[in-house]
């Protein structure tokens, strides 16, 4: 139990150092299926090992001055909002029905990280397509549009983490990147604060609604991501990101197969 909480903390914090995101949809199979957790539990100490990780993250990028405090903080409130609401649905599910609905959710992020590996990398001249402009300064210009796109997307990511115990990085960088006219660091950067304060509304919500959560394994999650936050930055450093995309899509396929192999049997 110990290395197998440990190595999926390795895991999550790898993730999280190389893209922002995308660790957390590994978490909950292992706890299920790894450590003989019923899929709420695991979504409740998921959403505290991913938030724990991504605080420990987001705290030098803030440091550095690298994180968006403005944005993140929009996307956040309304990604709080949410959280609880996933949190609430989920226990309304079959636990059969929860983890195929969450093997689905990992077939829909492996499509968009294949496809975003192959995507041409945005440049000044795509500015036109960002929905929040860029100011003088390169900041997102927060105008009536912005504000109301990034609060539905912050709102539907809370959603699918207080669901699914996900950070919800897959969907805050190219988000970020794509609408909210973010470089690809500022966005990785911001997705780390945003993680950190959806997940603490979702283990909030959790434990108000007398869900049990095991933080002796949450800590070690947590202990693992600190380990794994440090080699997936070094490791970003080494290989492209389109190749590191392919991976992730590849391993998250693989899991959501068995995920649903093992539902049905």
């Amino acid at each position: 139990m110990l290395g197998l909480a440990i190595a999926g903390g390795v895991a999550i914090g790898f993730a999280l150092g190389l893209t922002g995101g995308g660790g957390g949809v590994f978490a909950v199979p292992l706890l299920v299926y790894g450590l003989s957790f019923q899929p709420r539990e695991a979504v409740g100490v998921s959403l505290a090992a991913v938030g724990t990780t991504a605080f420990l993250g987001a705290v030098g990028r803030l440091r550095r001055g690298e994180a968006d405090l403005r944005t993140g903080l929009l996307f956040a409130v309304a990604g709080m909002i949410g959280a609880p609401l996933g949190t609430r649905l989920a226990r309304l599910l079959p636990e059969a029905t929860l983890l195929l609905l969450f093997s689905g959710l990992m077939l829909v992020i492996a499509a968009r990280m294949w496809t975003n590996s192959r995507a041409k990398p945005l440049d000044e001249s795509d500015a036109g397509r960002f929905v929040c402009h860029r100011d003088e300064h390169g900041r997102p210009s927060l105008g009536p549009r912005c504000v109301a796109l990034l609060s539905v997307l912050g709102l539907t990511t809370g959603v699918l983490s207080g669901l699914f115990g996900v950070g919800g990085g897959f969907v805050i960088v190219p988000a970020l990147v794509l609408f909210g006219g973010l470089q690809i660091h500022a966005a990785v950067a911001t997705s780390l604060l945003v993680i950190f304060l959806i997940s603490v509304s979702g283990v909030a919500s959790y434990v108000a609604t007398g869900g049990h959560l095991s933080w002796d394994v949450a800590g070690l999650f947590a202990a693992g991501g600190v380990v794994g936050m440090q080699l997936g930055s070094r490791v970003s450093a080494m290989i492209s990101g389109s190749t590191l995309q392919k991976i992730f899509a590849v391993a998250m396929v693989a899991v959501a197969g068995f995920i649903v192999i093992k539902s049905l049997a």
